[in-house]
């Protein structure tokens, strides 16, 4: 992060306003504090006159409390997972990058940096995700938020009633807060009915506890009352966010995800390009160990750079996969294939101002001028003039609203460039993953 940015962390105005940021979980812990003495002290103290009843009232109220305080320390103390430097562009490249001009020489920049980079995601126009702010190539899945002031692994959005953000270091405490949360009401609501329909059926409600009940007191049974409105009106929102965050769970997705499909290199947008399966979404999040999977201690998998796709979990062996920015692996041997060498290397053989999009075919005339730089052996998409071979190409050369995408120069071919015996060929517009 630069000076400007750390100037601005330390002005007086920042400093106030990160004060205020607090103000929300203050106001949890009070809500939490006030319920503790609402429901231990006037509740089974004063109010719960059977002695075995009252100690298990107290027992799972605060084996609640307990994991709901846990959970909730857990998520509003976990450090935010930030990139690490080596994913930082050196300044001189960074000025290059500025000073580049037009977006070609951009994408190319980023793609040579990135080369060795675990990244699949790409930006609406092809290129390396790229963070201006903290000059540093977005890992899969991160996010810059505006609030933290950094690009955070794995963002899935910023809470203020937690004042950090929800990302791959904390998100499963913050599921587990929202549960505990909702158990933590629900579990208040049911054990203080009793009292609220008592109090509706009777309206001099008051005047038995204070003169029937031993150690009852009219603001007693008001703290009761509201104690049960207020964990009903918390367990009616919770519910529905919990549930909405068990689902995003199931499905491997995050809130921005789930708004916004990412954008992978090969494939184009995809909602569900990190779906495992239920178990296995369910394990990434909250790890192997079924011991530890309703406890507030990190288990989930992985280090937040690198994620597991689809793909990579149930791709068919025809397809060709993208492990990285610099290589290509093929499930299984195809007659039409881009090499399997480094693509990237090839576009460092191009100038950065010449360079157009080569595929060659058999028997028909290439749809570019050749360039003398690359070998053709290299650069070569051979379409066989059979059906089979015409079917097989559809599994290698993804299309995009009717074009078809040049690979190597992550530049768009119109499809009608490609001609078979004067016919188009059948080039599909399937999505390959």
């Amino acid at each position: 992060m630069g000076n400007d940015d750390n100037r601005r962390r330390k002005s007086p105005c920042n400093c106030c306003l990160s004060v205020f940021k607090w103000i929300p979980v203050l106001f949890i812990f009070g809500v939490i504090a006030w319920s503790y003495y609402a429901y231990v002290v006037e509740l089974c103290v004063l109010k719960t006159e059977n002695n075995v009843a009252k100690i298990f009232l107290l027992i799972f109220y605060h084996i609640a409390l307990v994991l709901f305080l846990w959970s909730y320390w857990q998520t509003i103390n976990t450090p935010v997972g930030r990139v690490p430097d080596q994913w930082r562009i050196p300044d001189e490249e960074v000025n290059q990058l500025f000073r580049a001009d037009n977006q070609e020489t951009q994408k190319r920049i980023l793609n040579n940096f990135a080369r060795n980079l675990p990244v699949t995601n790409r930006t609406i126009n092809g290129s390396v995700r790229f963070c201006e702010k903290c000059k540093i190539i977005k890992p899969d899945r991160s996010h810059h938020c505006s609030v933290c002031s950094c690009c955070v692994l794995k963002m899935d959005h910023h809470c203020p009633w937690v004042n950090n953000c929800v990302n791959f270091s904390n998100y499963k405490f913050f599921v587990l807060f929202l549960g505990y949360a909702l158990v933590y009401c629900l579990y208040v609501a049911f054990t203080t009915l009793n009292d609220f329909i008592m109090f509706v059926q009777n309206e001099n409600g008051l005047a038995v506890s204070a003169q029937g009940q031993p150690g009852g007191s009219g603001m007693g049974r008001f703290h009761i009352l509201f104690l049960f409105f207020i964990s009903i009106m918390f367990a009616i929102s919770l519910v529905s966010l919990f549930g909405y965050h068990i689902y995003l769970v199931l499905v491997n997705r995050t809130t921005l995800e789930a708004f916004r499909a990412p954008i992978f290199r090969v494939g184009g947008p995809d909602k569900n390009g990190y779906n495992l399966g239920r178990f296995a979404n369910f394990c990434e999040v909250f790890g192997d160990k079924w011991q530890y999977w309703f406890l507030p201690v990190f288990t989930s998998k992985g280090d937040g750079l690198y994620f597991v796709t689809s793909t990579d979990q149930f791709g068919n062996g025809n397809a060709q996969r993208y492990e990285a920015m610099g290589r290509t692996a093929a499930g299984a041997a195809t007659s039409n294939r881009l090499d399997a060498d480094h693509t990237d290397k090839l576009i460092d053989a191009i100038p950065l101002n010449n360079h157009q999009p080569h595929l060659e075919l058999d028997n028909v005339q290439s749809s570019s001028n050749n360039h003398p730089l690359i070998p053709s052996s290299q650069v070569t998409v051979n379409i066989e003039q059979t059906a089979d071979a015409a079917a097989a190409t559809t599994k290698t050369a993804p299309t995009l609203n009717n074009h078809v995408v040049d690979m190597i120069g992550d530049q768009v071919v119109p499809k009608d460039h490609f001609q078979l015996n004067g016919h188009p060929t059948a080039i599909a517009d399937d999505r390959i993953v």
